[in-house]
């Protein structure tokens, strides 16, 4: 709660949706965390500074080269748009200030790797998104060149991976062009400057919209909730690799007697502090700065 005049326009299972004016919108990322379409009780400290912090950054290491609807982080910045803004701490380093976009219908998923979902198709098929893909992957192999591998956005439930000839029939082959230029070229980008650090981008998954008639990306970029992210060193043919993400929450939730249905089990508070410092590991591996700089500290 907070007492900025605001209109929320939508909650998520992370992020809260505010209303700025006819063309901004304010994106506050929460420490919620979920599995299975189960929001957790327990908040995972930083977390929601950890995804703001590393979407600037990646938005704004390639600016020249990719469209953003994001506007600013700077509580300063965002305080010339929303009166009141500098006095709500609680706030500062987990909200995006962004334009009003037109969502683009689908899930824009770039894969390096073979990993998650689409390992899970491939091995029980042979394609990757009902797609064809090369004999004789093993798990974390990577493909030979970066795959654009859609998927819907469905308003409730689980999202479906489909091929490219069925998200031409949802977006018109234009619009699909578009996306994967973009998403390919921002995939190959982020990729060779996380193995500078010693860092696999297995895959990620981008939001994308129209500002103005532009194709422009939106929501998180390059984060953990978004992201493979492994450590170069430890992945191995056939083997499933730590990731810097909310693995240890997703290890110790699969031993739990769970029916995967609200009410969640309660987090051990062992659990929580072990996840909260992967999360401010990923970014401070990524970017080199300490979170402890960031909005909000």
């Amino acid at each position: 709660m907070t007492n900025l005049d605001l209109h929320r326009i939508y909650s998520g299972k992370v992020r809260d949706l505010y209303e700025v004016d006819e063309e901004h919108l304010l994106m506050v990322a929460s420490d919620r965390i979920s599995a299975f379409d189960v929001v957790m009780k327990e908040p995972i400290p930083e977390k929601g500074r950890v995804l703001t912090a590393l979407t600037h950054y990646w938005v704004r290491e390639f600016a020249d080269q990719v469209p953003t609807a994001l506007v600013a982080c700077d509580p300063a910045v965002i305080d010339e748009f929303v009166p009141g803004f500098l006095d709500e701490t609680a706030w500062h380093g987990r909200t995006m200030l962004v334009r009003r976009a037109r969502m683009l219908p689908l899930e824009c998923i770039v894969r390096g790797r073979l990993a998650g979902q689409a390992y899970d198709e491939y091995a029980l098929k042979g394609t990757v998104h009902n797609m064809e893909a090369p004999p004789g992957l093993r798990l974390t192999d990577p493909f030979e060149r970066p795959l654009f591998t859609p998927s819907t956005k469905a308003e409730s439930g689980h999202d479906l991976n489909i091929d490219l000839a069925s998200a031409a029939q949802i977006v018109g082959d234009q619009a699909l062009g578009q996306a994967m230029g973009l998403c390919l070229d921002l995939f190959k980008r982020a990729a060779a400057a996380m193995a500078e650090v010693g860092l696999v981008l297995a895959d990620t998954k981008f939001e994308l919209g129209f500002v103005d008639g532009e194709l422009v990306v939106c929501d998180e970029v390059l984060t953990p909730d978004s992201s493979r992210i492994w450590p170069a060193d430890q992945v191995r043919p056939g083997e499933i690799p730590p990731s810097f993400d909310k693995q240890p929450f997703r290890d110790w939730l699969a031993s739990q007697p769970w029916d995967r249905t609200p009410p969640p089990p309660p987090v051990p508070d062992e659990i929580v502090r072990v996840t909260s410092t992967r999360y401010i590991a990923a970014y401070e591996r990524v970017t080199g700065r300490s979170l402890a700089d960031w909005y909000g500290a």
